[in-house]
């Protein structure tokens, strides 16, 4: 008898997750011995439940699939990305983070399995179309304080709640949020944080 692999799936859409633990299940040698829709509840279920692969959503209330990766690291579970955000970006950042792959929700099933027995037996894999896109993408040109910024224009913030959010003056941020337009080539901030966030770059 196979190993059996012990699989988390961290996924905030619920059919989504029910169907990959339908999709999974019927593999002989992986079990989902959990489940979950924020990023926030994986490490706990990781060391409880002793798991060897994480299949984690990018998108996740509270905490992102990659912070959530970035937390498993020397635990000896590996993490693996499967999300609909096709973009190089995120496979760098997550790369970064010392996930073990890179894959798109819409992958076979049986190529799905295969790939989480791959990552289990410490190989990478990244899918192919999104490893290609990495090749060339730019770098993060924003510094963390325009990261931040972009963040909270995200939710909507204006300039003066994101100046009492991070204790400057409104001038300040008015500046920063200048300097996030022009490096994104963008019309206005929230254009701007959009376009950094589907770089990867927040």
């Amino acid at each position: 008898m196979p190993e059996t692999i012990r699989v988390l799936i961290a996924e905030d859409q619920s059919l989504v997750r029910g169907a990959l633990v339908a999709l999974l299940e019927t593999e002989p040698d992986i079990s989902v011995v959990a489940q979950c829709a924020t990023g926030v509840e994986v490490a706990g279920l990781v060391a409880k439940h002793s798991v060897d692969v994480a299949l984690l959503d990018i998108e996740m209330p509270g905490k992102n699939g990659l912070d959530a990766a970035a937390e498993l690291q020397g635990t000896g579970c590996r993490s693996l990305i499967v999300t609909t955000f096709g973009r190089g970006g995120y496979v760098k950042r997550a790369l970064e983070t010392g996930v073990s792959g890179f894959v798109v929700k819409d992958t076979p099933p049986e190529k799905l399995a295969e790939d989480i027995r791959r990552v289990h037996s410490g190989l990478k894999v990244i899918d192919p179309a999104l490893a290609q896109e990495t090749i060339f993408i730019r770098e993060n040109p924003l510094n963390a304080r325009e990261q931040e910024v972009a963040l909270l224009a995200l939710k909507g913030s204006s300039t003066h709640q994101i100046a009492r959010k991070i204790h400057l003056s409104n001038g300040t941020v008015r500046n920063i949020v200048s300097s996030l337009i022009a490096k994104t080539a963008a019309e206005n901030r929230f254009e701007a944080a959009t376009i950094a966030q589907a770089q990867g770059w927040l």
